[in-house]
């Protein structure tokens, strides 16, 4: 069978690997580059310390993506966070929400768009976007998800003050993390704004087999009123 389009062109640019996840009736098989290490775009770094963190399927997409498929359909549109190669994303997808992928590579956005593909789900919407500075146009979102994106201090304070102009009245935003520095600033932050902070803790294997599964903290975070 012939490869998709994006998914051949995507294989043309970079060395691919691929990763497998089920759960329930759930299966997907995500393409995704070989090697993140070889990505890193010194010029980049030295502008903004950035790094191609996107090239992995980190434990907490996993844990994120069993998460959103066990608990309630989400209402209304939903956005995903650095979304890398979307396996949230298509989660969501798989249960007929409106999506919005985003991340601030273009190449993680191919990614996400070739994994839907791939797995014959509706084609993914996806957007660049820095949550330093997010476009009013953007809008709200009923559900705002994001997966491993509290690595550095900066993200934390980033992500506490882009949620509010994010998720709409009423509405969720669903952050997993393994990391207990700055989830810890952000979830404080985020209670001092009047945010309620729920947290559930899941289990996931590492991607580093000796070190066996981590320790995934899921927050539900719900604005004031």
């Amino acid at each position: 069978m012939p490869l998709p389009d994006l998914e051949t062109e995507l294989r043309r640019r970079f060395a691919v690997r691929t990763e497998r996840f089920a759960h329930g009736a759930f299966e997907a098989e995500v393409i995704l580059p070989e090697a993140a290490d070889e990505l890193i775009d010194e010029a980049a770094f030295d502008a903004d310390e950035r790094l191609p963190y996107w090239a992995d399927l980190w434990p907490s997409a996993r844990a994120l993506a069993r998460w959103l498929l066990d608990g309630p359909a989400p209402r209304g549109a939903v956005l995903e966070l650095g979304c890398g190669v979307a396996l949230p994303s298509l989660a969501l997808l798989a249960r007929a929400a409106e999506v919005l992928a985003t991340d601030w590579y273009a190449d993680a956005l191919a990614f996400a768009r070739a994994n839907a593909e791939r797995n014959g789900l509706p084609p993914l919407r996806t957007a660049l976007l820095d949550w330093r500075a997010v476009p009013a146009e953007l809008g709200r979102f009923g559900t705002v998800v994001a997966a491993d994106v509290l690595y550095e201090a900066r993200n934390a304070e980033d992500l506490a003050l882009a949620l509010p102009g994010l998720v709409a009245p009423g509405g969720t935003a669903v952050v997993a993390d393994p990391g207990p520095v700055y989830r810890a600033d952000f979830v404080e932050r985020m209670a001092g704004r009047g945010w309620s902070v729920g947290e559930e803790r899941l289990r996931e294997p590492s991607e580093h087999a000796r070190a066996g599964n981590v320790e995934i903290h899921v927050l539900t975070l719900r604005p004031p009123g």
